[in-house]
């Protein structure tokens, strides 16, 4: 189970999880039915970069790939300007649609979370594959690998509930 919580600061995301700690409700309906289902649990905050716009959909449908980096340790000031013209490259393109770029300021650090959509998965597959073979976007992440350690790419649908859909 994935929860994200979009909220304006420290104070605001204390005040969600000291109303869902008790809400009875919250508790005794997912809380006591995850419970025992539960391995692990990973949190962190990550923010907004500075020159990101928090972005929307064209449309309702379509799928989003959630995609994780992990830099090398410097942060901003090492890679920031390499990565972000690695992300323009493939917002130039046009064969995807930016929706966010988060940074980790808690958890694992130098980490990058990347949210596009697109149309289909079809879609995203024919235009990774344009985007491999666009030089401007070969010499955009060439430059910026160079301070990567990984990468991790998920699809994302989005059920009828969420706010993405």
């Amino acid at each position: 189970i994935f929860f994200s919580f979009l909220t304006d600061n420290f104070a605001h995301r204390t005040a969600v999880r000291q109303a869902l700690a008790n809400d009875k409700e919250w508790q005794e309906i997912l809380v006591s039915l995850v419970l025992p289902l539960l391995e692990k649990q990973h949190n962190e905050v990550a923010y907004l970069v500075p020159w990101c716009q928090l972005g929307k959909p064209p449309k309702e449908g379509g799928v989003y790939e959630w995609v994780t980096f992990q830099m090398k340790p410097g942060g901003p000031a090492l890679w920031g300007e390499a990565f972000r013209a690695a992300i323009n490259a493939h917002i130039n393109t046009g064969y995807t649609r930016l929706i966010g770029v988060f940074h980790t300021e808690y958890g694992l650090l130098n980490t990058v979370h990347v949210l596009w959509w697109n149309e289909s998965s079809d879609d995203r597959a024919a235009g990774r594959h344009n985007a491999h073979e666009d030089a401007r976007v070969v010499a955009a992440v060439r430059d910026s690998v160079r301070f990567l350690e990984s990468q991790q790419n998920v699809l994302l649908i989005p059920l009828q509930c969420s706010p993405l859909k």
